[in-house]
Protein backbone atom coordinates (compact mmCIF):
# COMPACT_ATOMS: atom_id res chain seq x y z
CA UNK A 1 0.00 0.00 0.00
CA UNK A 2 1.20 3.49 -0.87
CA UNK A 3 1.20 5.61 2.29
CA UNK A 4 0.69 8.77 0.21
CA UNK A 5 -1.40 8.61 -2.92
CA UNK A 6 -2.71 11.52 -4.95
CA UNK A 7 -4.39 11.27 -8.34
CA UNK A 8 -5.18 14.13 -10.69
CA UNK A 9 -5.21 16.96 -8.14
CA UNK A 10 -6.47 20.23 -9.59
CA UNK A 11 -6.82 23.63 -7.90
CA UNK A 12 -7.76 26.92 -9.53
CA UNK A 13 -7.74 30.34 -7.88
CA UNK A 14 -9.83 32.79 -9.91
CA UNK A 15 -8.33 32.32 -13.40
CA UNK A 16 -5.03 30.83 -12.21
CA UNK A 17 -4.68 27.04 -12.48
CA UNK A 18 -2.25 26.62 -9.57
CA UNK A 19 -2.23 22.81 -9.67
CA UNK A 20 -3.08 21.03 -12.89
CA UNK A 21 -3.51 17.28 -12.59
CA UNK A 22 -0.77 16.38 -10.11
CA UNK A 23 -0.43 12.69 -9.22
CA UNK A 24 1.99 11.41 -6.60
CA UNK A 25 2.70 8.15 -4.78
CA UNK A 26 5.05 7.67 -1.83
CA UNK A 27 5.71 4.34 -0.14
CA UNK A 28 7.19 3.51 3.27
CA UNK A 29 10.90 4.19 3.41
CA UNK A 30 10.87 6.85 0.70
CA UNK A 31 11.96 10.46 1.20
CA UNK A 32 10.61 12.43 -1.74
CA UNK A 33 11.99 15.88 -2.51
CA UNK A 34 9.12 17.94 -3.92
CA UNK A 35 10.77 20.71 -5.94
CA UNK A 36 9.70 23.58 -8.13
CA UNK A 37 10.21 27.29 -8.72
CA UNK A 38 8.24 29.81 -6.70
CA UNK A 39 4.60 29.75 -7.74
CA UNK A 40 4.84 26.26 -9.24
CA UNK A 41 2.10 24.85 -7.01
CA UNK A 42 4.15 23.04 -4.35
CA UNK A 43 2.53 24.50 -1.24
CA UNK A 44 -0.95 24.27 -2.78
CA UNK A 45 -0.39 20.59 -3.55
CA UNK A 46 0.86 19.91 -0.01
CA UNK A 47 -2.17 21.67 1.47
CA UNK A 48 -4.44 19.41 -0.58
CA UNK A 49 -2.48 16.29 0.40
CA UNK A 50 -2.96 17.19 4.05
CA UNK A 51 -6.63 18.12 3.75
CA UNK A 52 -6.20 21.81 4.52
CA UNK A 53 -7.35 22.78 1.03
CA UNK A 54 -10.03 20.98 -0.98
CA UNK A 55 -9.18 20.28 -4.62
CA UNK A 56 -11.44 21.18 -7.53
CA UNK A 57 -10.78 17.68 -8.87
CA UNK A 58 -8.75 14.61 -7.97
CA UNK A 59 -8.27 12.45 -4.87
CA UNK A 60 -5.74 12.09 -2.08
CA UNK A 61 -5.23 9.47 0.63
CA UNK A 62 -2.94 9.04 3.61
CA UNK A 63 -2.22 5.48 4.78
CA UNK A 64 -5.24 4.28 2.81
CA UNK A 65 -7.67 6.86 4.24
CA UNK A 66 -9.29 9.37 1.91
CA UNK A 67 -8.14 12.83 3.02
CA UNK A 68 -11.52 14.43 2.29
CA UNK A 69 -14.02 11.61 2.89
CA UNK A 70 -12.32 10.40 6.11
CA UNK A 71 -10.14 13.32 7.29
CA UNK A 72 -9.83 12.37 10.96
CA UNK A 73 -8.54 8.88 10.17
CA UNK A 74 -6.13 10.29 7.58
CA UNK A 75 -4.72 12.88 9.97
CA UNK A 76 -4.04 10.27 12.65
CA UNK A 77 -1.34 8.94 10.34
CA UNK A 78 -0.04 12.35 9.26
CA UNK A 79 2.50 14.83 10.60
CA UNK A 80 2.50 18.17 8.80
CA UNK A 81 4.93 21.07 8.99
CA UNK A 82 3.39 23.95 7.02
CA UNK A 83 5.18 27.04 5.83
CA UNK A 84 5.34 29.37 8.82
CA UNK A 85 4.29 26.62 11.29
CA UNK A 86 1.85 28.61 13.49
CA UNK A 87 2.02 28.02 17.23
CA UNK A 88 0.73 29.58 20.45
CA UNK A 89 3.47 32.08 21.18
CA UNK A 90 2.67 32.66 24.84
CA UNK A 91 3.01 28.94 25.66
CA UNK A 92 6.32 27.39 26.57
CA UNK A 93 7.75 24.77 24.26
CA UNK A 94 6.99 22.07 26.85
CA UNK A 95 3.39 23.18 27.31
CA UNK A 96 2.75 23.58 23.58
CA UNK A 97 4.06 20.13 22.66
CA UNK A 98 2.17 18.55 25.56
CA UNK A 99 -0.98 20.28 24.30
CA UNK A 100 -0.40 19.01 20.75
CA UNK A 101 0.28 15.52 22.10
CA UNK A 102 -2.97 15.48 24.03
CA UNK A 103 -4.85 16.73 20.95
CA UNK A 104 -3.30 13.77 19.12
CA UNK A 105 -4.71 11.38 21.71
CA UNK A 106 -1.59 10.85 23.81
CA UNK A 107 -1.66 10.81 27.59
CA UNK A 108 0.13 9.56 30.68
CA UNK A 109 3.38 7.68 30.31
CA UNK A 110 3.11 7.51 26.52
CA UNK A 111 2.87 11.29 26.27
CA UNK A 112 5.80 11.67 28.66
CA UNK A 113 7.92 9.31 26.57
CA UNK A 114 7.11 11.15 23.36
CA UNK A 115 7.92 14.53 24.91
CA UNK A 116 11.24 13.20 26.20
CA UNK A 117 12.03 11.87 22.74
CA UNK A 118 11.27 15.27 21.16
CA UNK A 119 13.65 16.97 23.60
CA UNK A 120 16.40 14.58 22.57
CA UNK A 121 15.74 14.09 18.86
CA UNK A 122 14.94 17.69 17.94
CA UNK A 123 17.45 19.22 20.39
CA UNK A 124 15.01 21.36 22.36
CA UNK A 125 16.48 21.07 25.88
CA UNK A 126 17.94 24.60 25.84
CA UNK A 127 14.53 26.21 25.17
CA UNK A 128 12.17 23.67 26.72
CA UNK A 129 10.71 26.09 29.28
CA UNK A 130 10.85 29.26 27.21
CA UNK A 131 7.82 30.93 25.59
CA UNK A 132 7.68 30.22 21.85
CA UNK A 133 7.50 33.96 21.07
CA UNK A 134 10.94 34.37 22.69
CA UNK A 135 12.62 31.82 20.41
CA UNK A 136 14.78 32.41 17.36
CA UNK A 137 13.41 31.51 13.94
CA UNK A 138 15.53 28.36 13.94
CA UNK A 139 14.18 27.12 17.27
CA UNK A 140 10.62 27.93 16.22
CA UNK A 141 11.20 25.73 13.19
CA UNK A 142 12.43 22.93 15.43
CA UNK A 143 9.28 23.23 17.54
CA UNK A 144 7.29 22.94 14.29
CA UNK A 145 9.15 19.72 13.46
CA UNK A 146 8.50 18.37 16.95
CA UNK A 147 4.74 19.00 16.75
CA UNK A 148 4.67 17.10 13.45
CA UNK A 149 6.52 14.16 15.02
CA UNK A 150 4.95 14.02 18.49
CA UNK A 151 2.44 11.25 17.65
CA UNK A 152 4.97 9.21 15.61
CA UNK A 153 2.99 9.35 12.34
CA UNK A 154 3.57 7.07 9.37
CA UNK A 155 3.53 10.01 6.95
CA UNK A 156 5.42 13.31 7.23
CA UNK A 157 4.81 16.23 4.90
CA UNK A 158 7.34 18.97 5.54
CA UNK A 159 7.31 22.38 3.85
CA UNK A 160 10.84 23.87 4.02
CA UNK A 161 11.83 21.98 7.22
CA UNK A 162 15.28 23.61 7.50
CA UNK A 163 14.14 27.17 6.84
CA UNK A 164 15.86 29.47 9.34
CA UNK A 165 18.24 26.85 10.70
CA UNK A 166 21.97 27.47 10.89
CA UNK A 167 24.37 25.02 9.15
CA UNK A 168 24.77 22.86 12.26
CA UNK A 169 21.03 22.73 12.83
CA UNK A 170 20.44 21.84 9.17
CA UNK A 171 22.89 18.97 9.51
CA UNK A 172 21.09 17.74 12.64
CA UNK A 173 17.71 17.96 10.89
CA UNK A 174 18.96 15.96 7.92
CA UNK A 175 20.34 13.34 10.29
CA UNK A 176 16.97 13.16 12.05
CA UNK A 177 15.04 12.76 8.78
CA UNK A 178 17.44 10.06 7.60
CA UNK A 179 17.12 8.21 10.92
CA UNK A 180 13.32 8.07 10.91
CA UNK A 181 12.89 7.56 7.14
CA UNK A 182 12.87 3.71 7.03
CA UNK A 183 9.57 3.52 8.90
CA UNK A 184 7.80 6.44 7.24
CA UNK A 185 6.80 8.03 3.95
CA UNK A 186 8.23 11.55 3.86
CA UNK A 187 7.58 14.40 1.43
CA UNK A 188 9.86 17.44 1.71
CA UNK A 189 9.44 20.71 -0.14
CA UNK A 190 12.73 22.62 -0.26
CA UNK A 191 14.76 25.04 -2.34
CA UNK A 192 18.03 23.66 -0.96
CA UNK A 193 19.19 21.23 -3.63
CA UNK A 194 22.15 19.94 -1.60
CA UNK A 195 19.56 18.84 0.95
CA UNK A 196 17.77 16.84 -1.74
CA UNK A 197 20.97 15.05 -2.74
CA UNK A 198 21.80 14.34 0.91
CA UNK A 199 18.53 12.80 2.09
CA UNK A 200 16.02 12.23 -0.73
CA UNK A 201 15.57 8.86 -2.41
CA UNK A 202 13.36 10.38 -5.11
CA UNK A 203 12.78 13.78 -6.69
CA UNK A 204 9.49 15.09 -8.03
CA UNK A 205 9.72 18.40 -9.87
CA UNK A 206 6.66 20.54 -10.53
CA UNK A 207 6.38 23.55 -12.84
CA UNK A 208 3.28 25.55 -13.74
CA UNK A 209 1.19 23.18 -11.66
CA UNK A 210 2.29 20.00 -13.42
CA UNK A 211 4.75 17.24 -12.59
CA UNK A 212 7.61 17.52 -15.10
CA UNK A 213 10.04 14.99 -13.57
CA UNK A 214 9.85 12.03 -11.18
CA UNK A 215 13.02 9.98 -10.65
CA UNK A 216 15.84 9.25 -8.26
CA UNK A 217 18.44 12.03 -7.96
CA UNK A 218 20.97 9.70 -9.58
CA UNK A 219 18.70 8.94 -12.53
CA UNK A 220 18.05 12.64 -13.13
CA UNK A 221 21.78 13.37 -13.17
CA UNK A 222 22.55 10.38 -15.40
CA UNK A 223 19.90 11.41 -17.92
CA UNK A 224 21.40 14.89 -18.18
CA UNK A 225 25.05 13.72 -18.41
CA UNK A 226 27.10 14.87 -21.39
CA UNK A 227 30.11 12.78 -22.45
CA UNK A 228 29.88 10.92 -19.17
CA UNK A 229 30.00 14.13 -17.13
CA UNK A 230 27.08 14.64 -14.77
CA UNK A 231 25.82 18.20 -14.28
CA UNK A 232 24.83 19.55 -10.87
CA UNK A 233 21.29 19.01 -9.62
CA UNK A 234 20.83 22.79 -9.83
CA UNK A 235 21.68 22.69 -13.54
CA UNK A 236 19.21 19.85 -14.09
CA UNK A 237 16.53 21.70 -12.15
CA UNK A 238 17.02 24.89 -14.17
CA UNK A 239 16.99 22.93 -17.41
CA UNK A 240 13.73 21.17 -16.56
CA UNK A 241 11.93 24.25 -15.23
CA UNK A 242 13.46 26.76 -17.65
CA UNK A 243 13.29 30.46 -16.90
CA UNK A 244 10.80 29.77 -14.08
CA UNK A 245 13.69 28.64 -11.84
CA UNK A 246 14.80 32.22 -11.19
Amino acid sequence: MQLVQATGLVKTFSRLRAVDGVSLEVSRGEVVGFLGPNGAGKSTTMKMLTGFLEPDAGTASIAGHDVFADPIAARRHLGYLPEGAPAYGDMTVADFLAFVGRMRGLSGAVLGERLAEMVERVNLAAVWNRPIDALSKGFKRRVGIAQALIHDPEVLILDEPTDGLDPNQKHDMRELISAIAPGKAIVISTHILEEVEAICSRVVIIAEGRVVADATPSALLDAAAVDGQRPSLETVFRSITGSKAA
